[in-house]
């Protein structure tokens, strides 16, 4: 510090004023980039516990980017008010581990407290890249943050039991990735099955090491039909089926499935070339086929949209009673998929587009009618089993 004072005192006025400035700016940067944290800035409140009828209803929480730690504390009361037990969540190992070897857990630790408070368990996706881990070839065209290169999976795999062991009393899973059968998700390359394997061979053995009751996630593959050679990715049968072959199966306890319902309801048939809900139920017959009877699988992302003018949209009326019927569909006919997980809760700042009709709750935490429907179901409000809306409410 004296030598900052001195080195200051021998500057013109104008550029001392400049030079303070640009040291309190990168103080402010250094501050954001590692943020200290800081138990209970905002209260806690006292312990909760979810009062459910369904534990099947679980939501998609996208807290890792709400600045504001007031409002993931909202946002998990309102969950638990909800009647969801469960949330899938995100944890970036960008944000955990910008500098090699040196976790900051300041984001991971306050959703994790909340969450507990409020009586949530968590499944907690892993993945997004951080720079050092990417390749750094300046020749080389840039890579994404969704790039991992296999030189790199021991990192991830590191970084993945590190937390399984920080946040054992709060997750009960964690996924490996997100959509690996996308070109976007993989690092916009060619998607790659077996890499995949190897991914989950070398993450496996150290998270169930570090965390032993923890079950481990495969998948979250997204729904496609693009076919083998496609720039966008690969359907999802095919690459689950070269997963297999690959020797993946013996390295993940359960599987993350992704299924939407676009225009079709929640009964409709599945089909291979068409994409709704029940689509789900093919990827569970390539696991009978593999023998992996004995494995569950976990819905992490469902549901459908009502923008006015999106494609794939249905109308509001049709979302509420389409999202119902399918939790009560998999409650009755699917004894292998533990959770359901609505996309998407809420998202920290509108999109100002058709993704936010898919949330439950609005950026400014406005519910809507959704929100009552799944409510009333998860609850055990409903009067049938049909979708029961409240009649509106004054003010």
């Amino acid at each position: 510090m004296k030598l900052k004072r001195k080195l200051l005192m021998g500057l013109p006025r104008r550029r001392r004023r400049v030079a303070v400035l640009l040291l309190a700016l990168s103080a402010l940067g250094i501050a954001q980039i590692y943020p200290r944290p800081v138990d209970d800035q905002v209260p806690l409140g006292e312990q909760r516990n979810v009062e459910t009828a369904k534990p099947l209803v679980c939501v998609h929480t996208l807290l890792e980017n709400e600045v504001d730690e007031a409002k993931i504390k909202r946002s998990l009361e309102l969950t638990r008010e909800l009647g969801a037990a469960t949330i899938v969540q995100f944890f970036p190992w960008a944000y955990a581990e910008a500098e090699q070897g040196r976790y900051e857990w300041f984001i991971a630790d306050r959703i994790a407290r909340h969450a507990k408070r409020q009586g949530i368990r968590i499944i907690a996706r892993l993945g997004l890249v951080p720079a050092w881990a990417r390749p750094s070839d300046p020749a080389a065209p840039p890579t994404t943050l969704n790039f991992l290169p296999e030189e790199s999976f021991a990192d991830f795999a590191r970084y993945a039991a590190a937390f399984a062991e920080r946040y054992a009393d709060a997750i009960d899973a964690v996924i490996i990735w997100n959509e690996p059968n996308l070109s976007f998700e993989w690092g916009f390359r060619p998607v790659d099955p077996a890499a995949y394997a190897r991914l989950l061979r070398i993450s496996y053995p150290r998270i169930k090491a570090a965390n032993p009751a923890v079950q481990v996630l495969a998948g979250a593959l997204a729904p496609t039909r693009e076919q083998a050679g496609s720039g966008a990715g690969l359907n999802e049968f095919d690459y689950l089926s070269a997963m297999y072959q690959a020797g993946a199966g013996e390295f993940f306890d359960a599987l993350a499935i992704h299924t939407y319902g676009y225009h079709d309801s929640p009964s409709a048939e599945p089909n291979p070339d068409r994409l709704n809900f029940r689509r789900a139920e093919l990827l569970r017959e390539i696991m009978l086929h593999h023998g992996d009877e004995h494995k569950p699988a976990a819905i992490t992302e469902f549901g459908w949209n009502d923008h006015p003018r999106w494609t794939g949209a249905v109308r509001p009326s049709q979302r509420s009673a389409y999202t119902v019927q399918a939790f009560e569909y998999a409650r009755k006919n699917w004894d292998w998929a533990e959770n359901l997980c609505l996309w998407a809760f809420r998202f920290p700042a509108d999109t100002l587009s058709y993704p936010d009709n898919f949330t439950l709750v609005s950026a400014d935490f406005t519910l809507k009618p959704i929100y009552y429907a799944v409510q009333d179901y998860a609850r055990g409000w409903a009067r049938s089993e049909d979708t029961w809306l409240p009649p509106p409410r004054a003010g």
